[in-house]
């Protein structure tokens, strides 16, 4: 039998990185590259883009990378998605092996990765900032809403609601430890986001400064898609008829929808995956909010904030952040932009 040497490891990893994908361009990139499972389609300026999709965080993330070097692309879009594996494996809390769901179990860890750390404190500086809309320890909540729906009682809310307060999360130099028996995190309000961040990161590092990341609608937006040609981004009509409240040109920047139009855990629809941490309800006034920002961390948990605050304070709080701007579809149907939309 032949030994594997260090070029076989090398052409073998590079197959990997270069093969890496199942299905097609995720649905809101508009313009891209048809959906595919692999596709690969040469510009006529002499450019290649190369477009890969993996199901991951419960979603499809779909990664278009544009490039004079195919195989230069084709390796980049491949260590993107090794990145956002990874880091699956810090951030998933329904998993018993990562370590969000160990903190979870155990209440308290020690050694925690860094990027837990890095998204634990930016969590709690958008809750300080939110005044509480955003906050990572709804977990209990959203777990009681996902098995019971709307079917809970006023004694069970004020007992689940009691163990809801991201200010008893305890970030240390020993570690993590959440303050209250009973309480657990989710970070799918914001680590979504993070992730998408870090393999624009990737790609970017390994030199294709024009890409796309779509991680379900979390997207984030580096360069053009073509010489002098934005990527561009539709807004998904909440009501589902065909249309689309908006069409977004983006070149090296975020944009992310938080909605109230697919997640529901009842069939009246009274329940869905966004909380109001004080209440324990699901909000209603606010259909989808659509937010663009510097980072898609950002834009995902600004979305969330937004969806929790309602439209007239959700509107006034993005306008009051420099650079940031906002979209709200309300269960009427109508649009809402933020002072700076557009």
């Amino acid at each position: 039998m032949k030994k594997a040497t260090n070029m076989d490891s090398i052409c073998t990893r590079r197959a990997f990185l270069r093969s890496c994908g199942v299905l097609g361009l995720g649905l809101a990139a508009v313009g891209a590259v048809p959906a595919a499972a692999r596709a690969a389609v040469r510009l006529g300026s002499g450019g290649h883009v190369v477009a890969r999709t993996l199901p991951l965080m419960g979603t499809f993330v779909g990664i278009t990378a544009v490039h004079d070097s195919r195989t230069l692309a084709e390796e980049a879009v491949g260590r993107a998605f090794e990145e956002m594996q990874r880091l699956c494996m810090v951030f998933d809390r329904h998993r018993g092996d990562t370590a969000l769901s160990v903190l979870n179990r155990d209440g308290r860890l020690s050694g925690a990765p860094a990027e837990l750390r890095d998204v634990l404190e930016r969590s709690l500086s958008l809750h300080s900032l939110s005044d509480g809309a955003f906050d990572p320890s709804v977990a209990p909540l959203v777990d009681a809403r996902r098995a019971h729906g709307a079917a809970l009682s006023g004694q069970e809310l004020a007992e689940l609601t009691a163990l809801v307060d991201a200010r008893r999360i305890e970030l240390g130099s020993g570690g993590i430890a959440l303050g209250r028996s009973g309480m657990a995190l989710t970070l799918d309000g914001i680590a979504k986001g993070f992730i998408a961040d870090r393999a624009s990161a990737v790609l970017a590092a390994s030199g294709v400064a024009n890409h796309l990341v779509n991680a379900g609608g979390d997207i984030r937006a580096a360069g053009t898609k073509a010489p002098g040609q934005p990527w561009t981004v539709a807004v998904e009509d909440p009501a589902k008829a065909g249309n689309y409240p908006a069409v977004i040109h983006l070149r090296d920047c975020a944009v992310a929808t938080s909605g109230n139009y697919e997640n529901y855990f009842d069939r009246r629809r009274e329940a869905h995956h966004v909380v109001a941490p004080g209440s324990g309800v699901s909000p209603h006034e606010v259909t989808s909010c659509t937010v663009k920002a510097p980072t898609v961390m950002e834009a995902d948990a600004l979305a969330t904030a937004v969806m929790v605050m309602g439209a007239r304070r959700g509107l006034a709080f993005v306008d009051s952040l420099p650079g940031r701007e906002c979209l709200l579809v309300t269960a009427s149907g109508a649009q809402l932009p933020s002072r700076r939309w557009g």
